[in-house]
């Protein structure tokens, strides 16, 4: 049965680059393959890694694993999905992993109102980890073991099997590092002299209004700076520091950001700032959250703030992180 669906996710890689700042809408950006244009050539000859819906049991992944070794795909890391595209950094940090691990494949695992969906494509070798229109496989099903029958059948009536030696338990627990200095939960200080590079949008609306923000809420030197530059570049313009905001679960951010964090939290405590007073905020462990950081481009040092201030807008997560800046400094 193939269905085709859109699973809100809310954080796009922009199509021109991944140095874009995040474009926030509603929109799946697997759906941006070509998810007719087939299997990668090699996927039976090379090592994959496997991205799935974080809802998936331990069951479900151990019986993916288990037909995957028999279609001959060496899936030899397991990742959530959600965490793949939820910042810059981190995106990066997973095409570092794919590297060293000598990755060719990815395969994303999807579950959206009960129906599965399995696409399989390449690794294109490059920190936004695949571009847009790049082949790929796709099938759905309302059952995952029917579906991972369809991939057994595909595979082997179009490839031989070359991988022998693939594990029999999916290899998942793996930890990955978007941090490449130092990570300080506190605010850097020398953002008192040294200017803050601010990555626009590249939308009219949302750069309007992050621009409104900074204007009434930032009282230290910025500047507003084009979509699409890179960190050498913003470098080269006098820039410092960086503004940083990355987006999915909270609990999935938490870990990713190196914060202590055990599955068993149903609910994350977060500072926010409605208005002039601090108040504190419970929001679902697996609510989609973001959350604001600086960082030092030189060093690679990322200073995350003195609390966990993320919150469900990017308005008012960068609000939370600029009014507990200014708190913390003693600024006006």
């Amino acid at each position: 049965m193939q269905v085709r669906f859109l699973i809100p996710i809310f954080l796009v890689i922009s199509l021109h680059t991944l140095y874009a700042q995040p474009y926030f809408r509603e929109e799946n950006w697997i759906d941006q393959l070509n998810l007719a244009g087939g299997l990668p050539e090699k996927l039976l000859s090379t090592r994959t890694a496997v991205f799935y819906d974080y809802t998936l049991t331990e069951k479900d992944l151990n019986t993916v694993q288990e037909y995957f070794q028999r279609s001959g795909i060496d899936a030899v890391a397991y990742h959530e999905l959600d965490m793949l595209m939820s910042g810059k950094d981190i995106t990066r940090a997973f095409s570092d992993f794919l590297e060293k691990r000598e990755i060719t494949n990815i395969v994303l695992i999807e579950k959206k109102e009960n129906i599965y969906r399995i696409v399989i494509t390449f690794f294109n070798g490059k920190d936004n980890i695949v571009d847009p229109k790049q082949n790929a496989w796709s099938a759905s099903n309302a059952i995952l073991t029917e579906l991972l029958k369809n991939v057994y059948r595909t595979t082997s009536g179009q490839q031989k099997k070359l991988n022998l030696l693939i594990n029999d338990v999916p290899e998942t627990g793996l930890t990955i590092n978007p941090i490449l200095g130092k990570r300080n939960e506190f605010f850097a200080i020398d953002l008192k002299v040294d200017p803050l590079a601010v990555p626009k949008f590249g939308d009219e609306a949302l750069d309007k209004r992050l621009e409104e923000i900074f204007k009434e809420h930032y009282p230290l030197k910025y500047k507003l700076t084009e979509p699409g530059l890179t960190e050498k570049e913003l470098r080269k313009q006098g820039s410092l520091y960086v503004l940083c905001i990355v987006h999915t679960r909270g609990s999935a951010l938490k870990e990713l950001l190196g914060y202590p964090m055990t599955k068993s939290e149903s609910a994350l405590v977060s500072v926010t700032y409605p208005d002039t007073q601090q108040q504190l905020k419970n929001i679902p462990s697996n609510t989609p959250v973001y959350k604001v950081y600086f960082k030092h481009i030189d060093s690679g040092n990322v200073f995350l703030g003195t609390k966990w201030d993320s919150d469900v807008t990017w308005e008012q997560a960068l609000i939370n992180h600029i009014k507990g800046l200014k708190a913390e400094l003693k600024l006006n």
